[in-house]
């Protein structure tokens, strides 16, 4: 009789096209920050560390600042504002250095979900005299 049972379930479970999913779906585009405004936007050669603010729009709680490709110590301020801790080493030549914003993906939560993919903003020039 278990037998029996055994094998109506699994007719039942084929019958109605039950299978488990074979793979986890792809991460979405995530949200892509926008930097409208660097303060300061420059600095001498040579300086101390400093923070520099950035201001913009998209924002996520867990963005980090990249400042000439690297990522800073960031802090999250609002959706529209970031801040982050430029060290001297940093500054200590002249030139013009790339600053963007990315906004971390996030992992996916269960098999149906992929996740977000990271993204990062276009990038603002600051320079340093």
């Amino acid at each position: 009789m278990k037998s029996f049972f055994a094998l109506l379930l699994t007719v039942v479970c084929i019958g109605c096209g039950y299978k488990s999913p074979s793979t986890a779906p792809a991460p979405q585009p995530g949200v892509t920050p926008a930097i409208s405004q660097l303060a300061p936007d420059n600095t001498n050669a040579g300086s101390t560390a400093f923070v520099l603010t950035v201001n913009g729009s998209n924002f996520a709680g867990d963005a980090v600042v990249n400042f000439n490709g690297a990522p800073m110590t960031t802090t999250v301020v609002s959706g529209n504002q970031v801040t982050a801790a430029i060290p001297a080493s940093s500054v200590a030549t002249s030139g013009t250095v790339p600053v963007s914003v990315t906004n971390p993906g996030t992992a996916a939560s269960g098999p149906y979900s992929g996740g977000t993919m990271s993204e990062t903003s276009a990038t603002v020039n600051f320079t340093i005299n």
